[in-house]
């Protein structure tokens, strides 16, 4: 198969704390797979992993040469990092070259190049982060997660709408349901701006099944739950560190005593499904959703199999084309808008 008909993936080569290394260990674990990546850095230093970890690999180097220093304020940070890997990166999707990008840099200034760059879809206001959540059920997809700390009810409404484009794309079916975040399930509960929001979904969704709390995020019963970026944030660091507690006390308990050591021998396999089930390198890769490209975060500090997730993630979001059902579903909430402002 020739590279003009192969899905072609941007890379941010010197983005994240293990970078390069981590990205291109990452990327090695696509070879022979139909996927060509433009790797963007420091030439130099890229190419000395050239006969190690890129054998087999379909790509591109390309340099770049600006590095943001700790020392920049943030416009500064702004104009130099269009010359860095991430801006030359993002733009290779602006120009049309690839169809997505990937990066462990800088949440802030990859969300503010991404949007100065690509620009959001018309229609959309701000960007969400949005990702998947594990679950007893299922997987879950949740946002936002942490690019807007203040929300609308518009902004609430297009979260649901990107949400529900996205679910369909990574799990692959037509009927996904939407839910909104809530201090509570029954119908009079929460604030004005989840009331709201509420009885905008009902109208624009057919399988909108109302609000869930927060002990439901893991329980994966509905595929997408909507919350501002504040909220999101905060659960989502939450769950981070309440599995982080929970292995690092089973652990501790399972090396407390000879007899232990013996019980956790014994409960080997079902602690390894535990532990693959948990792992959050198996769920890394983030989208930000609402611009007009696929731009996918991966977490900074993530070793090489994280990265390869985040990659695999962007490929399933490229299988089906998620900006026509945005776009669709913009156009029929403005109807509904239209209705609450009359009553």
């Amino acid at each position: 198969m020739t590279i003009s008909n192969r899905q072609v993936i941007a890379i941010d080569g010197m983005g994240g704390d293990n970078a390069p290394e981590s990205v291109l260990k990452g990327v090695s674990q696509f070879k022979d797979v139909d996927v060509h990546f433009l790797i963007f850095g420091d030439a130099e230093v890229l190419k000395k992993y050239e006969e190690t970890l890129l054998k087999g690999v379909s790509y591109e180097i390309r340099h770049a040469d600006a590095v943001i220093t700790a020392d920049m304020d943030v416009m500064s940070s702004l104009r130099t990092g269009k010359s860095t890997s991430m801006g030359l990166a993002i733009q290779a999707v602006k120009s049309g070259e690839a169809a997505a990008v990937v990066s462990a840099g800088n949440t802030g200034l990859y969300m503010a190049l991404s949007k100065i760059i690509l620009k959001t879809i018309e229609g959309i206001d701000r960007p969400a982060i949005g990702t998947l959540i594990p679950g007893k059920e299922a997987n879950t997809v949740c946002l936002d997660l942490g690019a807007n700390a203040e929300c609308d009810t518009k902004n609430l409404v297009d979260f649901a709408i990107m949400g529900e484009a996205l679910a369909r794309s990574v799990f692959e079916k037509e009927d996904v349901s939407i839910a909104l975040l809530n201090i509570g399930s029954e119908e009079g509960k929460g604030n004005k701006l989840v009331k709201q929001t509420s009885e905008i979904l009902k109208k624009l969704f057919d399988n909108y099944v109302g609000f869930v709390e927060g002990d439901d995020i893991n329980k994966g019963i509905v595929d997408v739950i909507v919350t501002d970026g504040f909220t999101g944030n905060v659960f989502l660091k939450t769950i981070e560190g309440t599995a982080k507690f929970i292995a690092s006390e089973i652990k501790g308990a399972l090396a407390d005593s000879f007899l232990s050591k013996i019980g956790a021998l014994l409960a080997l396999p079902s602690l390894s499904r535990l532990k693959k089930k948990l792992d959050p390198r198996l769920y890394n890769g983030a989208i930000l959703l609402g611009l007009n490209g696929v731009v996918v975060k991966s977490h900074g500090g993530t070793d090489d199999i994280g990265f390869a997730n985040a990659v695999r993630f962007t490929m399933n979001v490229l299988k089906r084309n998620i900006f026509d059902r945005i776009r669709d579903q913009l156009e029929k909430s403005k109807l509904h808008y239209e209705v609450k402002d009359k009553e």
